[in-house]
């Protein structure tokens, strides 16, 4: 598979106040972020540690070090990525919107953050194919995953306190709803894009399409007429 260059992100200023990293912080998050680009890429088979110790200006020793082994550096990296999803999605303050308007905001930070993060969607898919074996040893993912499914189960109650949601909705089932349709822009945009010849690239179709996947969303949850 030839090898995409991707530009990687420049450090922000330190805010006052802010703890300092470490130099083993920064090399292993040097590392984590090269080893996402390789792992999507290549995924776990693929993937190769002298390449992402010379791009890191490292060792495999190094590496080996700080993480244990190609396996782990993987967990790691996968781990990293469920947490930048959660960390997005606790940083929007959603008790404080009303609760149609919170669960728009929602799948909006969903979908654009899945657009963004193209390595992410493909690691997960690379996962998959190993039937979540990885995952399943991790105690970190499922614990960053709580706070998310409380969030949802927060707005569907205010929703239907409210009479705005209808009854019944299972925050997982909601949750699961979301990431297929933010998920399937992504993973699916080459294929869909060539066998349909449709723009799924352009600014202005990630823009409609993040609003379609909105509206959805809350026509599934709002109450029917029959209901009203």
């Amino acid at each position: 598979m030839p090898k995409v260059q991707t530009k990687r992100q420049t450090r922000r200023p330190i805010a006052r106040g802010e703890r300092v990293q470490t130099v083993a912080e920064r090399t292993m998050a040097d590392i984590v972020e090269v080893a996402t680009e390789e792992f999507a890429r290549e995924g776990l088979a693929g993937a190769r540690i002298d390449e992402i110790a010379a791009r890191t200006r490292t060792s495999k020793r190094m590496i080996y070090y700080y993480f244990g082994s190609k396996e782990d550096l993987y967990l790691a990296v996968l781990e990293a990525a469920y947490r930048r999803l959660r960390s997005v999605e606790l940083g929007l303050d959603l008790d404080a919107r009303r609760p149609d308007e919170a669960l728009r905001q929602l799948v909006r930070s969903s979908f654009h953050h899945h657009h963004a993060n193209t390595d992410a969607v493909r690691l997960i898919m690379n996962e998959n194919l190993h039937y979540g074996a990885y995952l399943k040893k991790s105690n970190v993912i499922r614990k960053l995953n709580v706070p998310a499914i409380d969030a949802i189960k927060r707005i569907l109650e205010r929703g239907e306190k409210a009479g705005l949601f209808r009854h019944g909705i299972d925050p997982i089932d909601l949750h699961m709803t979301i990431s297929a349709l933010s998920f399937h822009h992504v993973a699916n945009r080459y294929s869909f894009s060539t066998v349909f010849n449709v723009d799924m690239t352009s600014e202005a179709a990630i823009r409609a399409r993040g609003e379609a996947v909105a509206d959805l969303i809350l026509a599934w949850v709002g109450r029917s007429r029959k209901a009203s």
